[in-house]
């Protein structure tokens, strides 16, 4: 079983160094070029209507406005009964 550790252990492959062996390095874009790729990119998106925007900004407003009841609701309601448990009043 030792011997089997060994092995394995002296067949692992060890690891380079960053200088030693190194695939070269990128070039870095320029920003011009930069700019020109997030234009084309941008020019490719399907924006959304204004419609669309609105009707899924609503969507979002009415989902938070809900769940900040059913939290404020629940909150009241395991307040009221932490406080009946223990006998405070309030």
């Amino acid at each position: 079983m030792m011997k089997k550790d060994q092995q394995r252990k002296t067949k692992a492959p060890r690891p380079q160094p960053k200088g030693a062996g190194s695939p070269a390095r990128r070039q870095r874009t320029k920003p011009l070029q930069f700019l020109r790729e997030v234009i084309a990119e941008l020019r490719k998106v399907a924006w959304p209507t204004r419609e669309e925007v609105i009707a899924y900004s609503m969507v979002v407003l009415v989902s938070v406005l809900v769940i900040a009841a059913v939290i404020f609701g629940m909150d009241f309601v395991f307040t009221k009964a932490v406080l009946a448990l223990f006998g405070v009043e309030s």
